[in-house]
């Protein structure tokens, strides 16, 4: 993932006897901040040439930002400073902003941060507000939170969504306004006839299919189950082209991230389109390492949106799922449904490698005539965040659930992986919340997630965007904003 573009300002007083005799300590204070994220090797900081004392300074340093491309800005103090200097060099320097209170009792720099802050807040100026060491890991865990759903939310503005077909078999949710993504997240959405996926298909080169072809034969080896009539060789070879036809339409509409409807006219006359769903949202395709590309399974596009924001806070590849099945007997989800499970998540490794061993190409079942491989494995266990986007009376709000990925022995996972779809992938998830509970109010068939916590990320995301949220079991919350 490319680094997170942010700013950093640090403000002054707007004396100037007063800024010059505080001067070399803020810019101590200044350069710690700006050596701490660079450290990382996550950030490219655009800091401030000079510290903010007085309004031609605000203005010409926030200026400075807005032409440098941030997608987030720190606003740091360290000393008493004046108020109007933040509300004016935030005219120019672009948001979501982070306003930090550094440790530094002989001076009132807590003062200065907190009348800033009720600027901010007296003219509806969105921010959050941080207070501390830059140098304690906790302190500083809370500001890496803070940025990265900064900047997910940032990165959404001018982006395109790729909406192949409409909407799926009758699902209101999975089709959104587009007026409202526009407005609401910058986001615009390009339309595409399925029917492109066809015809481009029979333009792909044959030596790039075969190179494919060969490749996932030589990773899967006996893995790959064809039986003659759903699934062949040239099923799978058309699948191939398939891919390679979105690739190419994306790359030539300038497409961030997309959904295919699939079903019924694709999966039912041509193919199913499983191979497409799971290499995009995989680091790395037929060709070698690449970065994600989020695709929706049925075109869902609150699901790839939620997916998008996933994609932009941790860089990993994110689950698509069907809330399928709830296992009473050993309490667990099995979210499972045929389409997009990156095959990252069979062993979960950035490697082909080390998870196409794990992976079976199976012939589709009956609800596809058209046949092709359905891209299956388990999902490795770890502790993940589930969520969702969805709509309540045209508002949106997110669904945010924290959960584990579990695992049984191979005989167990496979019985397991029979009572519902043995052809498709499976991640066995225990929520921290009861099923009755979850399933009163969770608003989806489909369910979205990526491996560690990134609870507090997204609760930022929401607080960006000033959409409601709930948080499902230990954290439990009613839904706030």
């Amino acid at each position: 993932m490319r680094k997170r573009k942010v700013g950093l300002l640090t403000f002054s007083d707007g004396r100037k006897f007063a800024h010059e005799m505080q001067r070399e300590m803020n810019l101590d204070f200044h350069n710690r901040f700006r050596a701490r994220l660079e450290g990382t090797g996550e950030y490219e900081v655009v800091a401030g040439e000079e510290i903010v004392w007085h309004p031609e300074v605000a203005k010409r340093e926030g200026r400075r930002l807005l032409a440098a491309g941030v997608e987030a800005t720190i606003l740091n103090y360290a000393v008493w400073c004046f108020p109007h200097l933040t509300l004016i060099a935030t005219e120019f320097a672009p948001g979501p902003y982070l306003m930090f209170s550094n440790i530094n009792p002989r001076y009132p720099g807590m003062v200065g941060m907190l009348a800033a802050a009720g600027g901010m807040d007296q003219v509806a100026r969105n921010h959050t507000r941080v207070y501390g060491d830059i140098g304690d890991d906790a302190v500083f865990a809370k500001v890496q939170r803070f940025l990265r759903a900064a900047v997910a939310v940032s990165r959404l503005k001018g982006e395109t969504f790729g909406l192949y077909g409409g909407r799926p078999m009758g699902m209101y949710t999975a089709v959104a306004d587009a007026d409202q993504w526009k407005r609401d997240f910058g986001i615009d959405v390009e339309h595409i006839d399925q029917y492109e996926i066809i015809r481009r298909s029979e333009l792909v080169e044959k030596d790039r299919v075969e190179h494919a072809f060969s490749w996932l034969e030589k990773m899967l080896g006996a893995n790959i189950h064809y039986d003659g009539k759903k699934l062949t060789p040239e099923l799978l070879r058309r699948q191939i082209r398939s891919y390679y036809a979105c690739l190419e339409i994306n790359r030539e509409k300038s497409i961030d991230f997309f959904g295919i409807k699939a079903q019924p006219e694709l999966t039912d006359n041509f193919t199913t389109e499983d191979i497409i769903d799971a290499f995009s949202n995989d680091p790395y395709d037929f060709d070698g390492p690449k970065e994600p590309v989020v695709c929706a399974t049925e075109a869902d596009m609150d699901g790839a949106l939620t997916m998008e924001l996933f994609k932009h806070v941790t860089g990993d590849p994110v689950l698509f799922a069907d809330v399928r099945h709830y296992d009473q007997e050993d309490d667990f989800f099995d979210l499972c449904n045929s389409g997009a499970h990156a095959t990252f998540f069979a062993g979960r490794s950035k490697r082909a490698e080390d998870n196409l061993p794990r992976v079976h190409f199976w012939p589709e079942i009956f609800y596809f005539p058209a046949g092709g491989a359905s891209v299956m494995h388990f999902a490795q266990p770890g502790a993940v965040t589930l969520a969702r986007l969805t709509r309540h009376n045209g508002r949106y709000w997110m669904a945010i659930v924290p959960a584990g990925f579990v695992l049984f022995d191979d005989a167990k996972n496979w019985a397991k992986a029979e009572a519902t779809s043995k052809e498709w992938p499976h991640a066995f998830a225990c929520l921290e919340v009861p099923a009755d509970e979850f399933l009163a109010t969770y608003d989806s068939n489909h369910i979205h997630g990526c491996y560690g916590d990134w609870t507090e990320e997204l609760i930022h995301i929401c607080r960006i965007l000033k959409i409601e949220y709930r948080v499902y079991g230990n954290h439990s919350a009613a839904l706030t904003v």
